[in-house]
């Protein structure tokens, strides 16, 4: 795999993320933005949930990226078993905190739908259950990569516990289907949506806003983990 391989190097990275970060930041700002607007003035309410359907627009990118998040994350610390690519345990430990901050999102915005629709802020529901775990996995994750940095390791085990966490996220998908939830089943399929189409159009540009703005904070947080790992070379070679 000589492409993978060749942008592995730190230094051609680096040369091709630096212009890529701003547009990605500012083209997904763009995106969230004209999708924000569509969804809060150009869309009708839902003749069964009313105003609160708006929400979908901001709750299904974060579930999206909660779990895409992880996806990326566990295929990252594969490459850096199987490969040891330089960057793929940059990327993995990158990854991280931005899917935690998605996946906390995904709650809270649930929690804020399901207030009004179901009566309450919270239900031991599959899904939300499921997603819950996801967010303490990240955190788990977030943690054990700290501590291998702190005492020197070699990023074996968080890329270990990366890939252990996938099993979440085919019970994350498969919940509602498996058991009796709260949770609706999928609105969003290969085959088509159960959502009209009056609704739907702006959740597009906010899913892909959303998810140029996360490529744009994972690059942001792999060129500092790069630049914190050149600051501490360079103070090793200085206290040498």
């Amino acid at each position: 795999m000589p492409s993978l391989h060749a942008l592995a190097n730190p230094a051609r990275f680096l040369k091709i993320a630096r212009p890529l970060t701003p547009v990605l930041f500012w083209l997904g700002a763009a995106l969230i933005a004209i999708g924000a607007w569509a969804g809060l003035t150009q869309t009708p309410p839902d003749y069964l949930q009313g105003e609160s359907v708006r929400i979908l627009y901001i709750h299904v990118p974060t579930a999206w990226l909660g779990m895409g998040g992880w996806s990326s994350l566990a295929i990252a610390s594969i490459s850096y078993l199987v490969w040891r690519h330089p960057l793929a345990n940059v990327a993995a430990r990158a990854i991280a905190l931005p899917g935690a901050l998605f996946a906390f999102l995904c709650l809270a915005t649930g929690s804020i739908w399901g207030r009004p629709t179901w009566g309450t802020w919270w239900q031991w529901d599959g899904r939300l259950t499921s997603m819950l775990l996801l967010f303490f996995v990240y955190l788990a994750y977030l943690a054990l990569a700290r501590a291998d940095a702190e005492r020197g390791g070699d990023g074996r085990v968080p890329a270990l516990f990366g890939v252990a966490g996938t099993v979440l996220l085919p019970i994350i998908r498969y919940s509602v289907i498996w058991w009796n939830t709260l949770h609706q089943g999928p609105s969003i399929t290969v085959s088509g949506s159960s959502i009209d189409s009056a609704i739907l159009w702006p959740l597009w540009f906010t899913l892909s806003g959303f998810s140029l703005f996360f490529g744009a904070v994972v690059l942001m947080r792999m060129r500092t983990i790069l630049a914190g790992q050149r600051v501490e070379a360079r103070m090793r070679r200085m206290a040498a």
